[in-house]
């Protein structure tokens, strides 16, 4: 039975701790540390702890801090079965760090998106999101984060048949767990390794891999106890593989009380050994077992499994009536769980896709509120947002920076003459002619009425009025007739640079607003610059 990889560490170290607290914001990156690489057999233990995480983390005005213990709190819904939960955090936690920055988070976001997609069946964008997190894993990444990457890489890459490149990534997370004093982490590698070998049928390889397993001299937890038997079972060592199952079957272990679905399958497997061996009495009752621990905790997928199990050993005591009718039950049953599978994994997808759509969403009215809604460029509000952010660049690289004002003459006469319809074609023309005439880095947008600015980083001050001189000439010499008749459109221009980016957004519009007003005074259809 496959496993997770896993790192251990204290992770309730914050009941006292307040924003106020000295070092908070260094205690809680130190809590979340121990949250991140915690085995996950103890994931539900920090349930708590990720709750007040993400809180302190709100109080110290943290958001990479909050998005960090969002993801904590992923990984135990995702342990009690609420992946739709989990891969909505995951899914807002991709959209946030892919944003502002921060590869480690990037690669925790898309690993708890690739065991979403994976539970939801999706092997393709499961193995999509692993290679990402992979790739977003960085080597200041603590160890056994790295390690847990690359072994949630290799089972996507095995679930879509790659199980050579598996094998690699495997091979890459054991060498990563091997740096650390932790043989639970390399001994969890090694199972998922060989469970891979066995459901690949290359139980030689398998059977090198329990060796080593066992060479660590380490207590085993029940999913590595299956995956030995399992193993065993398939080369015909039954009595190996009941033996290797005793700890589950005396119950001396209360440990392995706690593992629930992985005791389920110990059981199984050891019914199956059983009764493949002969000693059908002894099967019966460990599948007896098998039924009231299901029964118990609610595991309706291994129960049904139970059932299949019974009407095998019913038909080996040639009770075949009673194993067609098992067998019956087990198949309603079973279509009933995958039905009921079906419509969670589609409410899960659904709750995601919500938040996709919310996400767009809301990126497409922010986009709306910094364009010009008539003619489509970007408004003042997005170039007092980003022209400072464009000088300050300007300025570390000691490039230059130009800015055109551009006014349409004698608009006015247009809307009232024409009406204001014609005047609004006007400006949607100009709009694609100056669009037209900008490249991509370049900034043009709308101020208001029939004042546009264009932008111009990295232009010196003779390119700039080039420019803006051909851009004078294609509106003056535009098709205007069938919008204007016979009223010209023009425009005046007034265009400033400075050397280095050295000016604020209110300067460099201040001076080329002096230049605008310098043309209009000399005569209009014209550009003028600073003086030489």
């Amino acid at each position: 039975m496959r496993a997770h990889v896993a790192g251990e560490s204290s992770v309730d170290t914050l009941a006292d701790v307040s924003a106020t607290a000295p070092q908070a914001a260094a205690r809680l990156d130190a809590a979340l540390r121990a949250m991140e690489t915690i085995a996950p057999a103890r994931y539900r233990e920090i349930a708590g702890p990720a709750v007040r995480a993400e809180r302190l983390a709100a109080e110290l005005d943290r958001p990479d801090l909050v998005i960090r213990a969002r993801l904590a709190r992923a990984d135990v819904l995702a342990v009690d079965g609420d992946m739709a939960a989990a891969g909505r955090i995951a899914h807002e936690a991709l959209a946030w760090s892919t944003e502002h920055g921060g590869a480690y988070l990037v690669a925790r976001s898309h690993r708890q998106l690739a065991l979403f997609f994976y539970h939801v069946g999706d092997a393709a964008e499961a193995l999509a999101h692993a290679v990402q997190c992979v790739a977003h894993t960085g080597e200041d990444a603590p160890p056994q984060v790295r390690a847990r990457h690359l072994s949630t890489l290799a089972v996507m890459l095995d679930v879509n048949g790659s199980q050579a490149e598996a094998r690699r990534r495997f091979t890459e997370a054991l060498d990563v767990a091997g740096t650390l004093d932790d043989p639970e982490l390399s001994l969890q590698i090694l199972n998922n390794l060989a469970y891979t070998e066995y459901s690949c049928g290359h139980l030689d390889r398998a059977q090198e891999l329990i060796e080593r397993m066992r060479a660590y001299g380490i207590r085993l937890a029940a999913t590595e106890l299956d995956t030995i038997a399992r193993v065993e079972l398939s080369r015909g060592r039954y009595a190996e593989a009941e033996a290797t199952l005793r700890p589950v079957l005396e119950g001396a272990r209360d440990d392995l009380l706690d593992e629930g679905k992985a005791l389920a399958e110990c059981l199984l497997t050891a019914a199956e050994a059983q009764r493949l061996r002969g000693a059908v009495a002894v099967a019966q009752a460990t599948l007896d077992r098998a039924a009231r621990f299901c029964d118990e905790r609610q595991l309706a997928a291994a129960r049904a499994r139970v059932r299949e199990e019974q009407a095998r050993l019913y038909a080996a005591t040639d009770r075949y009536r009673e194993a067609y009718e098992e067998f019956q039950r087990f198949h309603r049953e079973t279509q009933a769980l995958q039905s009921a599978e079906r419509e969670a994994r589609a409410r899960a997808l659904q709750v995601v896709f919500e938040i996709e759509e919310a996400r767009r969403e809301s990126v497409r009215f922010r986009e709306l509120a910094l364009r010009d809604a008539l003619t489509g460029l970007h408004n003042r509000r997005f170039v007092d947002d980003r022209l400072g952010e464009l000088l300050e660049r300007a300025a570390a690289e000691r490039l230059p920076v130009s800015a055109a004002l551009v006014d349409l003459d004698h608009f006015k006469r247009i809307n009232d003459t024409l009406a204001h319809a014609a005047g609004d074609a006007v400006l949607q023309e100009v709009a694609r002619l100056l669009a037209a005439a900008a490249a991509e880095d370049e900034l043009v947008a709308r101020l208001g009425g029939e004042e546009f600015v264009l932008v111009l980083p990295g232009v010196d001050a003779d390119e700039s009025v080039r420019r803006c001189e051909r851009l004078r000439r294609s509106i003056a010499g535009h098709a205007w007739r069938p919008i204007t008749g016979d009223l010209p459109v023009t425009a005046s221009i007034g265009v400033t640079t400075v050397a280095d980016g050295a000016s604020t957004p209110s300067a460099l519009l201040a001076a080329a607003d002096r230049n605008l007003y310098a043309a209009k005074r000399s005569g209009r259809n014209r550009v003028v610059a600073d003086p030489a």
